[in-house]
This record gives C-alpha cells, structure tokens and sequence, in this order.
C-alpha cells in the first residue's frame, strides 16, 4: 500500500474496532456501520485477489455495493477504472478497450452490451482476456476519462496517493462545520464525488448512496426536482457536492419554501463557473455553500473556500497539498498531486501542468477565474471576452436553461438562447439577458441574441457526453446567425 492508502485504511480499521454502531453506508435501503464495511471490503479484496487481474472496471450505479468494490480496489492495489452512468455505449467500449479491464462489474442493463465487446460473466465479474498490458504509468490507482469536447475520452492516470491526499484535505477544509453526514448528489464515477465520499468516510460520518434513479437523477443533466427534494427531506444531509445547476435548483426550491436548507452545513459547489448572483441567492438563504476549483489532471480539487476562510466570487484559496502560480498570459499552472500521465501516451506530465483556465489572485490569496483560455475570442475592437462568464450568469438566472456567447472578430456579442420553459416569451428572455448585461462591462454584453429552435444536445452533435457545449460545432451549425448584422432579435 502507498502511505496514504495505509494512513486511510488504518481510520477506516479504527472506526470498525471501535464498532459502536455508527451507520457508514446508507443505500437505497441497506444501512451497514464501519465494522461490516471493513469485514465487506476485505472479503471483497481476497475475491480480487483470487480472480488475479490488474484493472477492474465499475459500471454501478450509485449504491452500498459501488462504494465497497472501489474501496476494495483501492486497498488491494488495483487499478480501478470508473465509468459513469451518463457515457455513451461507444464511450464505454473505448475506455474498456484502452485501459485493458480484464474484470467488469456492471449494472444488469448493460449484459448486451459487454457480450458485444467479448465478455463472459462469471459470478459479479464479467472477464475478458488481452494481449499484452495497456500503456499505462505504474502505480496508476484511478483512470478517470474526461469527456472534454472531443467524441473519444481520455484517460487520466492518478496514483492512490494524489487522489486520497485531496480527500484527506476535503475533510479538513469542511472539519470545521463537522459535517456528519453526506450525501452523494453526483455519480461516484465522477471523480469530485468519489473523493466526496472517501472525505466522509475518513471523517466517521455516514455516507448516504441512494442510487441516481432514486434521487431522480437521469443522465449528465435530466432531474426530477420533486423526487431530489423529496429525498434530502428524508435524509437530512449535513453536506453535498454541487454543480452550479443542481445550486440553481435547490436556491429556486428554497425561495419557493419547498426546500428547507437549515440542516445544511457544507455545500461544496464546483464542476463549472458559477455566477455571483447565484452565490449571493444561496447566501440570502441561509445556504452554506462554499465554491471551488480543481480538474481531474490534478485529483480534482486544488483551491476551495472554507468556513474559515472565505472570499465570494472566488474559487478559494489553494489547498496545502499545491501550489498554484500564473503564467504571463494568466493561465493557472497547478504543482501537486498531478496526474502520472494519460492512457496510451508515453509523455511525462510537465511539473506544473498548465490547466487551461485563466486567472488572478487578489491580495489575499483567493483565486479568482476568468474563464477558459482556448475559448477566449476577440471582438473586433480588440477586447478578450470569456464566453464562459458570460454564459454561467444567463443560464443560472432561472430562465435560461443553455447560452452559447460567440464574438470572434464582431463589433456586437451574440448569444443563442434555450429557455427552461417553452412557455417562455421573447419579452422574457429579452428582459433576462437586460438584467444580465447591468452586470457586466460593456465589452462582456450580450448585444444580439436568437432563440433556438431545439437544444444543444449530445444528439444533435451539440453536447458532449457529459453536457458540455462542442464550441467548434456549434459556430459550425449556427454560421449564419452568428455572423449576422441586422436581422436578429436585439435586447431592449
């Protein structure tokens, strides 16, 4: 075991020898305490070890059963290979194949599909030989395949160390609100919420994983509110992970009083921009919302906000296990706990790996983002605008459910708008990006914008898998528009 793995192992085996009862796992309906969990991992661990492979994949759903095969995973020194629930067939048959998962444990839906890429079941395991060993850095403990805007995703190679590391932080940076219980909103294949979840589980605290079904949760981005609120009102979290829509949903439900957020004590909030008017709703409320920064090339989170240490509109301060510094152009670079390497290529990852993101710190020490930096484009009167701003403050309003912000070389920003609702009126929209624009600069405003006639979606080419705009396509698609000078909808 690397040290970490061991430091990790050694609470969970204290909190089982203590066996006072206290829930560790909370399912759909199985409730297990720390002392079954230890005695299930380990179990779990010597029918790893007698199936003698190297890489074994997870295709569950959030569940009891999810948590204890990844824990056995971890402790037996395999390398695990998550894969979440809202990949594409085509996706999941890519990342199988590269990574070369000998074991497969999956979800009964998925039995066609494994057959058709040539495995047999046997038991839990569904196996399948390879030639050879896949190209892969050693001591790789997670491969977690990042979407990002190209169809074939990519392996991220982490070691046991970096990923559990940046747990061990995430329970310190919340340990002041003592959380002590958690639930997983987001699939645990996303590698924000499994460390989420080996935070609370260093803690002591109960970990809740009722499935994504349950929760109502379909997909990269489909929710059913009322079946979401119904089950936080039955199990009373003490802390969440976040995504800025998920925020969006739960500050709406709590305006509208159908959602009570004062047992609440830590919700992390990441995985994308999130707007100032946002935070500023949440904390009208009472919401204990705290936002970060992180990306899968370095174990997900590197900067967060803590109750100690505060700035709105920042992703916080850098956690102690990085360092972060910025680039001429302001791209943050990141130093620790990066990732060995990606699947199939041979490079070393550089020391401080350029993140792609741009920033500033203020004189305190919180970072503040800018913005991506490939999607940076420049007004023809040679302003750099950040589409990515732009759009988090349109679409987390609560009218506007996608933005797409485009001006490359125009004198004029145009956005292409889709409305939560399709009972939404033009007058509606027009007065939405209105408000918007009073809080932004004159160079960020949108000045033109055109309702679509169907949404970004991974369908249409539109969308990655995981619900993140395909730039390039979209201007592809939408030229015409985009390019126009007179005959669009201009906001009053």
């Amino acid at each position: 075991m690397s040290p970490e793995t061991r430091r990790f192992h050694a609470v969970l085996r204290g909190y089982a020898e203590r066996n006072d009862g206290a829930i560790a796992l909370w399912g759909d309906t199985l409730k297990m305490d720390y002392t079954s969990l230890f005695a299930e991992v380990a179990y779990r661990q010597q029918r790893l070890r007698d199936e003698g492979v190297n890489v074994v994949a997870l295709a569950l759903d959030n569940g009891v059963d999810a948590m204890l095969w990844d824990l056995a995973i971890l402790f037996e020194g395999l390398t695990c290979l998550t894969l979440p629930p809202f990949f594409s067939p085509a996706q999941r048959a890519h990342c199988l194949e590269q990574s070369h998962a000998e074991r497969v444990i999956a979800e009964p839906h998925l039995e066609a599909e494994l057959l058709g890429a040539g495995y047999q079941q046997h038991g839990d395991f569904w196996r399948k030989t390879f030639a050879g060993r896949p190209s892969m850095p050693s001591g790789t403990a997670k491969v977690t395949f990042t979407s990002g805007t190209t169809g074939a995703p990519k392996g991220v190679c982490l070691s046991a160390n970096s990923v559990l590391r940046v747990a061990r932080e995430l329970h310190q940076a919340s340990h002041a609100s003592d959380p002590r219980h958690h639930l997983a909103l987001l699939p645990i294949a996303i590698l924000l919420e499994n460390l989420g979840c080996y935070a609370a589980l260093y803690a002591g605290a109960t970990l809740s994983v009722p499935s994504q079904r349950s929760l109502g949760i379909q997909g990269a981005s489909a929710v059913d509110a009322g079946q979401l609120l119904g089950c936080l009102a039955v199990r009373q979290p003490h802390s969440l992970i976040l995504v800025p829509q998920l925020l969006l949903m739960l500050v709406i439900a709590a305006e509208q009083k159908a959602f009570s957020p004062g047992g609440l004590r830590f919700a992390a909030v990441g995985g994308a921009r999130v707007s100032k008017a946002l935070l500023q709703r949440a904390q009208q409320l009472g919401l204990p919302v705290f936002e970060g920064y992180g990306l899968s090339e370095c174990a997900s989170v590197v900067c967060l906000n803590r109750p100690d240490a505060q700035r709105p509109g920042s992703v916080g301060r850098p956690l102690p296990h990085v360092e972060i510094r910025l680039a001429e152009d302001d791209e943050v670079l990141i130093k620790g706990s990066t990732l060995l390497g990606y699947l199939g290529h041979s490079e070393q990852p550089e020391q401080w790996w350029p993140s792609g993101d741009l920033g500033t710190f203020d004189e305190d020490g919180f970072l503040y983002l800018k913005g991506r930096k490939k999607h940076q484009f420049v007004t023809s009167y040679g302003r750099n605008v950040n589409p990515d701003w732009v759009e988090a403050e349109l679409t987390q309003s609560g009218v506007i459910a996608q933005a797409f912000v485009y001006g490359e070389a125009l004198p004029e920003n145009h956005v292409l708008l889709w409305p939560h609702s399709n009972a939404c009126t033009d007058a509606q929209l027009a007065a939405t990006v209105a408000a918007v624009n009073s809080t932004l600069p004159d160079y960020a405003q949108v000045h033109r914008w055109t309702r679509l006639d169907e949404p970004f979606s991974a369908a249409n080419g539109l969308l990655t898998a995981n619900g993140r705009p395909r730039r390039d396509a979209i201007v592809a698609r939408y030229q015409t528009q985009l390019s126009a000078a007179h005959n669009e909808e201009t906001p009053s």
